[in-house]
């Protein structure tokens, strides 16, 4: 995989984000609900501020994480994030 340089990243836009494989092996989860059984929340690659909106059973999120190795994203993070980051 190749890294996109300063030098050769086009000024702005998605294409001007560094996306070495370090960066796109994090995986980030912010709970942000859980209600009978079914645990709602926010997952990324790469980025804590572009995640989509995913609901699971408990033990089926469970097993989601282990094999994501995901960081889970504290309230803290979630309040600085907003809850109205990147919906379009």
């Amino acid at each position: 995989m190749s890294t996109v340089t300063p030098e050769s990243k086009p000024p702005g836009g998605i294409d001007a984000l560094v996306t070495d494989e370090a960066t796109l092996a994090r995986r980030y989860v912010r709970i942000t609900g859980r209600h009978n059984g079914i645990v709602a929340f926010e997952f990324s690659v790469g980025w804590p501020d572009m995640s989509v909106e995913l609901a699971l059973p408990e033990e089926s999120f469970n097993a989601f994480c282990l094999k994501n190795k995901v960081e889970f994203l504290t309230e803290a993070v979630g309040t600085k994030l907003g809850d109205h980051h990147d919906e379009h």
